[in-house]
C-alpha cells in the first residue's frame, strides 16, 4: 500500500452484525429501504450505523443492490412499492406495461429495471409513452403495477409510414392535420422497413430548434402493403384495442348453452335472421302471427328474439372488462374488431339456423292500426327456422317464391310482411324524421382491395326489421322507466339555435321559405325533403338538414329521441356489438326478476361515466371506420390521376371547396387557391365562394365537373381540379366591408386596412 494513503480506520463493534445473507433477506422483503429503516430493524447504533453504510455500498458496487436514493436500497430486480414509470411495451393481448425510472435513468442504469404489467381501470386512458405513478407488487415471478394517476402524456403520439431515407428513416403521418416532417430517432431496431406503419412519440419539447422534429419509436403495427393497411392504421391512430385478454378468451372458450331450466321454451316459434348478406354475427331474429285474441280482431303479435349476451357476459368478468373498453365493436370493409371474442360473437351469441340458442324475447301486440297495446319480456330458448339476406327476404316478398320455399311463405314470412304493414300504419303517424341518405357498398377482391364502390340498395325488408328493432327498443325502455330501473338512453336532442339559422341561411339562397321562429319538429323537417324531392336541391337539402341535426348519444337521464319522435328510448337490440345494449338487457334482468345476472349497485352508481365512456367509443369507431375507407378509395383513386369526376359540392369553407363524387361517393377538397387569379372571399351565410370582381361564385349544392390532382392513401386525401366555371351570384350575397370599399376605391379599415396594397 502507498505510504502516503492512510489505511482505512478499523470501526469496533460491541453488538453482532448483520451478514450479507442477513441483508439482502432483509432488503428483498422490504422494497426501498433507506439505513434508517435497516438500522432501526437489527437495532444498530452510533459506529454499527457507520459499518452497515459501508458494507451496503459494498454489496451495491458489486451488483448485489442496487440504489433508489441518496441513502436507500433494494436487492436487484426488485422494485419499490411505489413510484414513478414510463409505459414502454404493449403486448399482442394489448396489455401494457411499464418500467420503473425514466428512459434515460434505465439506459444508464447498470442493470435494467423489470417489465411490470399495467393495471388500469377501463376509465383510465393511459398509452404507450406515457409517465404514470403506480404501486408495484411482485405476483409469483411477475411483477404488476397498479395505476395511481397519469403524471405526464409524454408528448404527442403519432402515426405514421416510415420512409428510407439517405440519412435513416422519416416519419409520413396518417393524419392530414399534422403533416409535419418527422425524423424517427436512433437507435432503430431491424424490423423497421421502408414503408411499415409505426406508432411514434413526438416529445413537447423537441430537441432543436431547426430541421425536422425528432420522433421516438413505440411500436410496429404492420406494413403499407398488407392488404388491410388501412383498417390497420385507423385501429393504431385511433387507439381501438385489438383482440382480447388471455382470460378473456378462456371464459368466451369455456361458455356454454344454458339448459331449459326456468326459461320459457320457444323453440317452436318460425322466428328467422334477415341480415345484411356480408353479416358477421346474427344478434336478432323476429316472428310475427295474427293475434287470436277476438278483442283485437286484425292485430298480430310479433315476437323479437336477442342473443341473451348478459348470460355469458356477467358483470366484473374478463369478458365485460374488455367489453366495456371497446364499447362497440368496429366495422372496415375488411375486417371487424369484436366487442366479443369470436367463441361467443360468431357462436354461442350468433342465431345460427337450426340451433339451439339462448336469447331474450320480448312479445308485442298491435292492434289493425299499429298501436301497441302491451309487451311483455321474458328469457327463453330459441331455435332459428331460417337465415335470410336483405335481398332474398325481399324476393319472397315480392312474390319470386321457389316451391321449396312455399311452407317458409305461407308459415313465417307472410305474417311477417303483414305484421310490417301495420307497423308502417304507427310509424307514419308518429312521423320519424326521413332523410334520405344513400350508403354505398365496398367490394374487395381476395386479397382486400376494391374492385368496387355501388350504392347500396334500400328495400322494404330493411324497413321490416329497421321498425320492429325499434319497437323492441322502446318496449325495452318503457319497462325500465315503469319499473324505475336506471338505464342508458339512447338520446337525440333537437336542433340547437345556431344550427337551425345555417339552415334558414341556406335555404334563402335557394329561394325556399323557412320560417326562424317556428320550433323545429320531424313534421316541419319532412316537409321539407318532401317538397323538394326529385328537383334540383333535393340531394343537398337532405345533406343539409342532415348536419342540422345533433349527434345522438348515451345518457342516463332521458332526453327524448328527436329523430325517432320518441319519447323514451333505449338500445337493447345489439348486445354482440353495444355494450349500451349490455347493460340494458342486464337492467331488465333486474327490474323483472329473471337472474342473479343483472344490473349491479355498482353498474347503476356508474352509469353516467359509462355512458360518456362508450359514447366516446362510438364517436371514436366512426371515425376509425371513415378514415380505413378513405384510405382504401384513396388507394383505388391513386392510378386515375387527372381522371375528371362529376360531382356536387357538399362543403364551402375559406380554403376551399370539398366535392363529393357522384361515382364512388369519395369527397376530396378543391383549394381555393386553384380556382384562378380573381380573388374568391368565403359568403358564410349563403354557403359560397364569391369572386371579388366577377361576381361569380361556387355554392352548396351545385353540381361540378372536378379532375383528380392528388391522392394520398396514407392519409386518404383526395385534391381536385375545378372544370366546371363558376356561376353568376345572387343579389344577396356580398363581400366583406373592407372588400366592398376597396372595391369602391375607399380605404379599409381595421387589420385590413393594407390588404389592397399587399395585393
Amino acid at each position: 500500500m502507498d505510504k502516503t494513503t492512510p489505511p482505512p480506520k478499523t470501526i469496533k463493534s460491541s453488538r453482532a452484525q448483520p451478514d450479507d445473507t442477513a441483508l439482502l433477506a432483509y432488503l428483498e422483503a422490504h422494497r426501498g429501504c433507506d439505513l434508517s429503516d435497516i438500522c432501526r430493524h437489527f437495532g444498530l447504533k452510533g459506529d454499527e450505523r457507520r459499518i452497515v453504510r459501508h458494507r451496503l455500498k459494498a454489496l451495491s458496487q458489486a451488483g448485489n443492490l442496487e440504489k433508489t436514493g441518496r441513502k436507500s436500497f433494494q436487492s436487484v430486480g426488485s422494485l419499490p412499492e411505489t413510484g414513478a414509470a414510463t409505459i414502454i411495451h404493449k403486448d399482442e393481448d394489448g396489455e401494457l406495461w411499464a418500467q420503473w425510472g425514466r428512459e434515460d435513468d434505465q439506459k444508464s442504469s447498470k442493470s435494467e429495471p423489470p417489465l411490470a404489467r399495467l393495471i388500469h381501470k377501463t376509465d383510465q386512458a393511459p398509452k404507450l409513452g406515457d409517465r404514470v405513478f403506480v404501486r408495484f407488487e411482485r405476483q409469483s415471478d411477475a411483477w404488476t403495477a397498479k395505476l395511481i394517476k397519469i403524471l405526464d402524456q409524454g408528448g404527442l403520439t403519432l402515426v405514421g409510414v416510415a420512409r428510407k431515407r439517405r440519412i435513416g428513416f422519416e416519419l409520413e403521418s396518417v393524419h392530414r392535420k399534422n403533416k409535419g416532417h418527422f425524423r424517427l430517432s436512433d437507435p432503430l431496431p431491424p424490423e423497421v422497413l421502408d414503408g411499415s406503419i409505426i406508432i411514434a412519440r413526438i416529445p413537447h419539447q423537441p430537441s432543436h430548434k431547426f430541421g425536422p422534429k425528432m420522433a421516438k419509436l413505440i411500436e410496429i403495427v404492420g406494413h403499407i402493403d398488407d392488404a388491410r393497411s388501412s383498417s390497420i392504421m385507423a385501429v393504431a391512430s385511433q387507439g381501438i384495442q385489438l383482440g382480447f385478454h388471455a382470460d378473456t378468451e378462456s371464459e368466451a372458450i369455456g361458455a356454454a348453452l344454458p339448459e331449459l331450466g326456468k326459461r320459457e321454451d320457444l323453440r317452436d316459434l318460425g322466428f328467422v335472421t334477415i341480415d345484411p348478406q356480408d353479416a358477421r354475427d346474427h344478434d336478432d331474429a323476429v316472428f310475427a302471427t295474427p293475434d287470436p285474441n277476438p278483442q283485437n280482431k286484425g292485430g298480430v303479435i310479433i315476437w323479437v328474439a336477442i342473443a341473451d349476451v348478459a348470460y355469458y357476459v356477467t358483470a366484473g368478468s374478463s369478458l365485460d372488462k374488455d367489453a366495456r373498453t371497446k364499447g362497440n365493436s368496429t366495422y372496415f370493409p375488411d375486417r371487424v374488431e369484436p366487442m366479443l371474442p369470436h367463441a361467443l360473437s360468431s357462436n354461442l351469441c350468433s342465431l345460427r339456423e337450426g340451433e339451439d340458442r339462448a336469447a331474450m324475447v320480448v312479445r308485442m301486440v298491435f292492434d289493425r292500426e299499429g298501436h301497441k297495446l302491451h309487451h311483455k319480456f321474458t328469457r327463453a330458448l330459441i331455435r332459428t327456422r331460417a337465415k335470410l339476406s336483405y335481398e332474398a327476404a325481399q324476393a319472397l316478398f315480392d312474390g319470386v317464391i321457389d316451391p321449396k320455399d312455399q311452407a317458409l311463405w305461407d308459415e313465417v314470412l307472410e305474417p311477417l310482411w303483414q305484421a310490417h304493414l301495420l307497423l308502417t300504419k304507427g310509424r307514419e303517424r308518429r312521423n320519424p324524421l326521413n332523410i334520405h341518405a344513400p350508403e354505398r357498398r365496398v367490394h374487395l377482391d381476395d386479397e382486400g382491395h376494391i374492385i368496387a364502390i355501388v350504392p347500396r340498395l334500400s328495400l322494404p325488408s330493411h324497413l321490416l326489421i329497421e321498425e320492429m328493432m325499434i319497437q323492441a327498443n322502446v318496449s325495452a325502455a318503457q319497462t325500465l322507466v315503469e319499473s324505475k330501473t336506471p338505464l342508458l338512453f339512447r338520446v337525440h336532442e333537437p336542433p340547437s339555435l345556431e344550427k337551425s339559422d345555417q339552415l334558414a341561411d341556406f335555404l334563402a339562397t335557394c329561394q325556399i321559405p323557412w320560417s326562424r321562429g317556428e320550433p323545429p319538429s320531424t313534421q316541419r323537417f319532412n316537409r321539407l325533403l318532401a317538397e323538394t324531392k326529385e328537383g334540383e336541391h333535393e340531394e343537398t337539402i337532405n345533406e343539409v338538414v342532415l348536419r342540422t341535426q345533433m349527434q345522438a348519444h348515451y345518457s342516463p337521464e332521458n332526453l327524448h329521441h328527436f329523430g325517432l319522435n320518441l319519447l323514451a328510448y333505449a338500445h337493447f337490440t345489439s348486445p354482440i356489438r353495444r355494450y349500451a345494449d349490455l347493460i340494458v338487457h342486464r337492467g331488465l334482468i333486474r327490474a323483472l326478476g329473471l337472474g342473479t345476472d343483472g344490473l349491479t349497485d355498482y353498474e347503476i352508481k356508474t352509469l353516467q361515466d359509462t355512458a360518456e365512456h362508450i359514447t366516446s367509443c362510438e364517436r371514436r369507431s366512426m371515425a376509425a371506420e371513415r378514415e380505413s375507407l378513405e384510405r382504401m378509395i384513396a388507394s383505388y383513386l391513386s392510378d386515375k390521376i387527372g381522371a375528371r369526376f362529376m360531382g356536387r359540392i357538399l362543403g364551402v369553407t375559406r380554403f376551399g371547396l370539398f366535392v363529393k363524387l357522384d361515382e364512388t361517393g369519395a369527397d376530396g377538397l378543391v383549394p381555393i387557391s386553384s380556382l384562378g387569379e380573381e380573388f374568391f372571399f368565403h359568403d358564410e351565410r349563403a354557403h359560397a365562394l364569391v369572386g371579388e370582381r366577377s361576381r361569380n361564385c361556387f355554392r352548396l349544392g351545385m353540381r361540378v365537373e372536378v379532375s383528380l390532382t392528388e391522392a394520398a392513401p396514407v392519409s386518404g386525401g383526395l385534391v381536385f381540379q375545378m372544370q366546371s366555371p363558376p356561376i353568376k351570384a345572387t343579389g344577396s350575397m356580398r363581400a366583406p366591408l373592407s372588400r366592398r370599399r376597396e372595391a369602391e376605391g375607399k380605404p379599409s379599415y381595421g387589420k385590413n386596412k393594407g390588404a389592397k396594397k399587399r395585393r
